[in-house]
């Protein structure tokens, strides 16, 4: 029983993320594109760091995980 209620939860997971990418076009906060993403643009090359985004995400998925952890 605890190995299918992973892989529900595991499920759910990948779709919440699937919609996010899906629609991340029409969210208010674009991933990639923060106040804080360095993006550096020269004559012929582009370097995009998404500094904020990973910062964000680190404390998302901590969060998570720690809420997952309680139980």
């Amino acid at each position: 029983m605890g190995f299918g209620r992973t892989l529900v939860i595991l499920g759910l997971v990948l779709a919440a993320i699937g919609l996010v990418i899906w629609l991340g076009e029409r969210l208010p906060l674009r991933l990639g594109r923060l106040p804080g993403d360095i993006v550096y643009r020269g004559k012929k090359t582009t370097f995009h760091f998404p500094l904020m985004t990973c910062l964000l995400l680190s404390v998302v998925l901590s969060f998570v995980l720690w809420l997952f952890r309680r139980r």
